[in-house]
């Protein structure tokens, strides 16, 4: 089985060579970090007015925007990263700012994946982005003045309240002022259970012109909390960033925290924890295959789907204890076995629900009102998908084919044989589609883990001794890939903490996909991306 340390293989690392000697030929000086920190990503230092030539360069050469993260180093300044992958390979660059002078390039300007991100960073740390090209406020709202940033680390996690919030009113939607054209204003607050966001069209008719995404209105601090913590207490609250992916945000953050501290976990601690991942994994396509069905009118695959969901998280709740297998991942392995006299009853279950999906999804394929609803509906093209970085069914549902636990397997999955579902439509039915065929790639790799299942301790103690040190994860949850990257302090707590959710990336293909749709066929395209407002409002 594959140490989650090992370094990056050629196949990996050949494109990050060429990149530097590509910088280098241009007069860009990098300090190679690689091997010191941060396995099995390169790592370069580089200085702040050669971070946009940067992402010129990785542009040119296909790479993959994936994350930015700032670290307030407590008075020494402020360190700023970013995450880019090809091949599976990734390569964090980094650089030191002074307080004096937080300015950067903005890589939004090459990669559209990076705008919201920036934002964010500047909102919370007053970064500023030159030559952004969307420079509004985007969490912040009105919860803290123009001169407070909420994650250096001399604004208290309490925050400094005032007795009430004004109203996010003035935000600067786009408007028209062609009178055929209305605004038709959605939520923050909607007449279902979903978590609170705004949604601003533009409109002829019912046909939508144009579609503004506003978000952050659970955004909970998650990164500014996360510090002080130990390990275990880092691991709970990481699976809190989002609910429906509690064992994949936890993974990430654990699989950082053991690279920190150089800790491989047993093998059969790995093997559980695949097992859990991809129970999560159909558990969630189930319920959205469902939703997305109700949508438009076709309650019977709801009923079908939602019974099989449930008798899924029942058997988690049996087997593991928790039906959403939350607090389940721990630092070092997992914090429940799976019983021998559960994994037979496990493999039955998995072929049960294969056969019951094996009767249901022809029902839905052949059922004309239905596929007129989902086929050629919310069209996003290969092209957007790319430039957008959209991970999971929302990238892969567009020929975007981008799957760690085949690009960059870690274990377990790196012994493992796993089927990366691909559509090449990009519409609601592919996406659907995706769904699907995943949750038939997993029940494929479960039975592989669980023959693998071996004997053996489930977890391995966490190190005693308090280091400086910093790690990175990356996992494959249900929504696509998460990043977690994770700094101790010399005490052996958190530092700093950052959680990227995929629906960070997937959220703006919403608004690509929804032109020259009608109004009523928003619910099913919205259910076909299904992005996480917390794990997008951190």
């Amino acid at each position: 089985m594959m140490d989650s340390r090992a370094p990056l293989s050629d196949l990996h690392s050949a494109w990050i060579t060429d990149l530097r000697q590509t910088l280098a030929a241009q007069g860009v000086e990098s300090q190679d970090l690689t091997g010191m920190t941060l396995l099995p990503a390169a790592v370069w230092q580089v200085k702040p007015d050669d971070w946009g030539l940067i992402a010129r360069e990785a542009q040119l050469v296909q790479c993959r925007w994936a994350g930015l993260w700032l670290d307030d180093l407590g008075g020494q300044g402020f360190r700023a990263n970013v995450a880019l992958v090809k091949h599976g390979g990734f390569l964090v660059v980094r650089t030191e700012l002074e307080a004096s002078t937080l300015k950067l390039a903005s890589h939004a300007r090459y990669f559209p994946a990076a705008d919201r991100v920036e934002r964010h960073a500047a909102d919370l740390y007053g970064v500023r982005f030159e030559g952004h090209p969307d420079p509004r406020r985007w969490v912040r709202h009105q919860a803290w003045p123009e001169d407070q940033y909420p994650l250096r680390k001399t604004f208290p996690a309490a925050g400094r309240p005032e007795d009430r919030t004004r109203p996010d009113s003035e935000y600067p939607f786009l408007g028209s002022a062609a009178p055929e054209v209305y605004e038709i204003p959605v939520g923050p607050v909607h007449a279902g259970i979903i978590e609170p966001g705004h949604f601003r069209f533009l409109a002829v008719g019912e046909t939508v012109l144009n579609l503004e995404e506003r978000l952050g209105y659970v955004h909970k601090g998650i990164e500014k909390i996360a510090e002080g913590r130990d390990a275990d207490g880092l691991a709970r609250l990481a699976g809190r960033v989002s609910g429906d992916s509690t064992v994949a945000h936890a993974w990430a953050a654990c699989m950082a925290m053991e690279r920190a501290y150089a800790l491989v976990i047993p093998s059969r601690g790995y093997r559980l924890r695949g097992i859990l991942a991809e129970r999560e994994r159909i558990g969630n396509h189930l319920g959205d295959i469902g939703a997305i069905c109700n949508d438009v009118g076709f309650p019977f695959a709801n009923y079908q789907l939602t019974r099989l969901r449930e008798g899924w998280l029942r058997d988690n709740a049996a087997w593991f204890g928790h039906r959403l297998l939350m607090d389940r991942i721990v630092p070092g392995g997992v914090a429940t076995d799976l019983r021998n006299e559960h994994v037979e009853p496990m493999r039955r279950r998995l072929s049960e629900l294969a056969t019951e999906l094996d009767e249901l999804r022809p029902i839905l394929d052949t059922n004309h009102s239905l596929q007129d609803r989902l086929v050629g509906a919310g069209m996003l093209s290969l092209e957007d998908a790319t430039s957008l970085g959209c991970l999971g069914y929302v990238g892969r549902g567009s020929g975007f084919d981008c799957d760690l636990r085949r690009d960059r397997p870690y274990a377990p999955y790196d012994e493992l044989e796993v089927d990366a579902a691909s559509r090449r439509e990009g519409d609601v039915a592919a996406r659907l589609n995706v769904r699907f065929d995943e949750i038939g790639a997993s029940l494929k790799v479960l039975d592989q883990l669980l023959t693998k299942l071996d004997s053996g301790p489930i977890r391995n103690p966490w190190p005693g001794e308090a280091r400086v040190s910093e790690g990175l994860g990356v996992v494959e949850g249900w929504r696509g890939e998460i990043l977690a990257y994770v700094r101790f302090d010399g005490r052996g707590l958190v530092a700093r903490y950052y959680p990227r959710d995929p629906s960070v990336f997937n959220w703006p293909a919403l608004e690509q996909l929804i032109h020259g749709n009608i109004v009523p066929d928003f619910p099913m395209c919205n259910k076909s991306v299904n992005g996480s407002y917390a794990g997008h409002d951190l």
